[in-house]
């Protein structure tokens, strides 16, 4: 499986973004999917992760800087994740990386198995 994030861009602060995450070469059903991002002369850091499709929908799981800005969604159907972002701000500017697990610890880099190339998101003030 090969992930593909995109939708990265310049917005100014306050303002939205859609990241959107493809995965192609098989399906991403099993996985449980998360979102890094990486500000310039920082080590990546965890931003979000949805889990697998059970029998009580998905749980979710952010970083406390992102919470009630960020939404983290998967939508199997279309093999696809998605991060919406809202309000956001100018330390938020980062180069995000999607990337899919099948077990650990979700907010571990180390975790996760399959990683997508990044998209640049940058917001100004």
């Amino acid at each position: 499986v090969q992930l593909q994030a995109s939708g990265g861009g310049l917005v100014q602060a306050g303002g939205s973004l859609r990241l959107s995450c493809a995965a192609s070469g098989g399906t991403i059903r099993n996985y449980g999917l998360g979102w890094f991002r990486q500000a310039p002369g920082k080590e990546s850091t965890f931003v979000a992760f949805v889990s697998t499709l059970g029998w009580s929908g998905v749980w979710t799981e952010y970083a406390d800087s992102v919470k009630g800005r960020f939404t983290i969604s998967r939508d199997n159907a279309k093999n696809t994740m998605y991060l919406q972002m809202n309000s956001l701000e100018p330390e938020d500017t980062a180069i995000y990386h999607c990337a899919a697990l099948q077990g650990g610890d979700s907010h571990s880099r180390h975790s996760y198995n399959l990683w997508g190339q990044g998209t640049l998101v940058t917001v100004s003030s």
